[in-house]
């Protein structure tokens, strides 16, 4: 660790990484690194010790290969939360930390749209003004309802503390229980089977770890209640997109909110496209504007702790995800 560190900034917006860390570290000398294939060369030239990292959109597969394989790299900063792109990682010669939170209160109004969409029917609606159908039906309030909360990081605190402010019931799961503002009821994960029966919207903002994978799949849909919701902007995978199918198909849940996917982009010709009971969006609950300069100042505040010897905050575990 060296209070003058080699730092490359990978990010798809190079001109503010560079503006945000001139401010907050003038002194340092600033590598920028704008594609996934040039990574190594990247690495191999700065011999950088730190990498901010975003995971953007590229010509070439995300460079987790070069990031592993660099000899001097001791932290990667994820410019978002999700870090299960980079393992497996040796924690002992590898510090990984990442922007939680940076998105927590985007990402709870995007849950709470996802549900005020449901209860007013508005899925229903928008179908019969393309028929150009007057349809005699109503709206519910979402005031009063159970929320189910599975995961309460920054993301699901933020979530549950916009359901309370709604009126809603709010129940909660998470790694480790314990009392939290703003949930009735805090639950470790092996309690899913007895608190799916009770939701009725069920909000997935856990990380994808290997007790995540499939969390979400035909046993859990069957627990559900008739009728149920499901808001999904957690990571691909954590939900059985064919068991969610098949709860849909069933009439089981009255509709999903789907930010993430197995496979994204979403292939053209899945059958979620074409699902009249779901809402698709490009894995943008936390994109709004201003989110990455809000990163690039965690990770500089961070950068600063590391330039002390400080302890760092907001380091993932790699078994756990987070």
């Amino acid at each position: 660790m060296s209070d003058r560190p080699s730092v490359l900034l990978h990010t798809d917006d190079g001109a503010l990484a560079l503006r945000v860390l001139a401010e907050t570290h003038p002194d340092l000398p600033m590598r920028l690194c704008e594609s996934h294939e040039g990574m190594a060369r990247a690495l191999a030239e700065s011999a950088a010790e730190v990498v901010y990292s975003v995971r953007f959109a590229g010509a070439a597969p995300y460079p987790r290969a070069a990031l592993m394989a660099a000899p001097a790299l001791r932290w990667i900063s994820v410019g978002g939360s999700g870090t299960d792109h980079l393992r497996p990682w040796d924690a002992a010669r590898l510090t990984v930390t990442n922007a939680a939170g940076v998105a927590a209160d985007m990402m709870a109004e995007y849950v709470l749209g996802a549900m005020l969409h449901f209860a007013q029917n508005r899925h229903i609606f928008a179908q019969a003004q393309r028929r150009g159908e007057w349809l005699s039906t109503g709206v519910e309030p979402v005031a009063g309802r159970t929320v189910l909360v599975i995961g309460l990081g920054k993301t699901g605190a933020a979530v549950a503390r916009v359901a309370k402010a709604m009126g809603m019931v709010v129940l909660g799961c998470r790694a480790r229980p314990v009392p939290m503002p703003d949930v009735d009821e805090v639950h470790p994960v092996a309690d899913l089977p007895i608190l799916l029966p009770r939701a009725d919207y069920v909000v997935c903002c856990v990380p994808l770890t290997e007790a995540t994978r499939g969390l979400l799949g035909a046993a859990a849909f069957a627990a559900m209640k008739l009728g149920a919701v499901l808001v999904d902007v957690s990571r691909g995978g954590v939900v059985s997109e064919a068991a969610l199918l098949a709860a849909l198909g069933s009439g089981r849940l009255k509709g999903a909110a789907l930010d993430v996917f197995e496979r994204e982009p979403l292939p053209p010709g899945n059958p979620l496209w074409a699902h009249q009971d779901v809402l698709i969006t490009p894995h943008c609950s936390s994109v709004y504007p201003g989110w990455e300069e809000a990163s690039l100042r965690i990770f500089a505040a961070n950068l600063g702790r590391y330039r002390r010897g400080e302890p760092l905050e907001n380091v993932v575990d790699p078994v756990r995800g987070y």
